[in-house]
């Protein structure tokens, strides 16, 4: 009888077997993992404190204009609106700003993964987009901006107080407190009705048509480098007006041409526009595009509507403790 029934229900319009519901759920588990929040103990530490302080000041760049949040705005899910940001020293960076949100979580940093870890990245920038030639060049900046006590409260066994490297491990900590979740998580954990047909026919779809190759884990990317243009050259189909040959630039290794880290996809649709040169700026577009170019799979119309509502499941709310700190203390 339950057979029946289940045979009857599925011809109907709008109901979906229960069973083939239930089996992408195991499917999407197999594939993909939950994000989970910090607690409040977490956000309160003195490092992340630190940290989130440094990261919202502009002092922290060398003519006191730009901060790391310069390019990693709330309402466009920690990147920005540009195809390239402006630096310290007013020149445009060679590559599309990338979100902060959930970045942490990621093995390495950057478009071509040349960064290892959050600390490193946030160092290294202190000789790139924020202009300083020398890091420690900022350091005095900082003592003379009441940074100290900060920096004790932060590293109280350390020695030396206000380093480029506790720089580093404060703006590393506050960035791994920014954790987004949304109803894609919800459904990961067992809400079976969390996420629309629509949307379940998207998930299936970015499963069986092979799109996990790349985009698995909890950020659904962001794990791995991959040679951008399988079938044919990117800028084919990006129309890019720069041809960026990604890791071989620092590596001058043949197979290394073309070669990124596979972006993370948790906030995709609020992160436009999309690639390393921000050529592209629809997301229905960039579907298409990474069907052709990775999967050789030419998708309809209605596929690309279910992928691209599918992918706007992932977007999560600003971090509660993504704001300007109170600089007047």
């Amino acid at each position: 009888m339950t057979g029946l029934l289940l045979m009857a229900l599925s011809g109907i319009p709008g109901v979906e077997c229960l069973g083939a519901d239930d089996d992408l759920m195991e499917k999407a588990r197999q594939h993909f993992g939950v994000v989970s929040l910090p607690d409040q103990d977490e956000l309160n530490r003195p490092i992340v404190l630190l940290g989130q302080k440094l990261f919202w000041d502009s002092r922290l760049s060398v003519h006191g204009e730009i901060a790391c949040a310069s390019c990693h705005l709330p309402q466009d899910g920690s990147a920005d609106r540009r195809e390239f940001s402006l630096d310290a020293r007013n020149k445009l960076t060679k590559r599309n700003s990338q979100p902060v949100f959930n970045a942490a979580l990621q093995p390495f940093l950057r478009w071509t993964a040349d960064r290892p870890d959050a600390a490193d990245q946030a160092m290294g920038s202190l000789t790139g987009s924020m202009g300083w030639g020398k890091a420690q060049d900022v350091l005095p900046v900082l003592q003379k901006a009441g940074y100290e006590e900060l920096f004790t409260r932060a590293f109280p066994e350390a020695a030396v107080k206000v380093t480029v490297p506790q720089i580093g491990a404060a703006i590393s900590a506050y960035e791994k407190t920014l954790m987004t979740t949304s109803k894609w998580d919800d459904y990961l954990r067992g809400q079976a009705d969390a996420l629309t047909q629509q949307e379940l026919r998207g998930l299936r779809l970015f499963i069986e048509t092979g799109c996990t190759n790349c985009h698995h884990g909890a950020l659904l990317g962001g794990n791995e480098r991959e040679r951008f243009g399988i079938t044919a050259p990117y800028w084919t189909e990006t129309k890019s007006t720069k041809i960026d040959e990604g890791l071989y630039q620092s590596t001058m290794k043949e197979e290394h041409k073309y070669v990124f880290r596979v972006p993370m996809l948790r906030n995709i649709a609020l992160t436009s526009p999309y690639y390393h040169d921000g050529s592209v700026k629809s997301l229905p577009e960039t579907i298409r595009i990474m069907g052709q170019l990775q999967l050789g799979v030419s998708l309809k119309p209605e596929e690309l509507q279910d992928l691209e509502a599918f992918l706007k499941t992932l977007s999560g709310k600003v971090p509660e403790n993504y704001r300007q700190p109170d600089f007047s203390n």
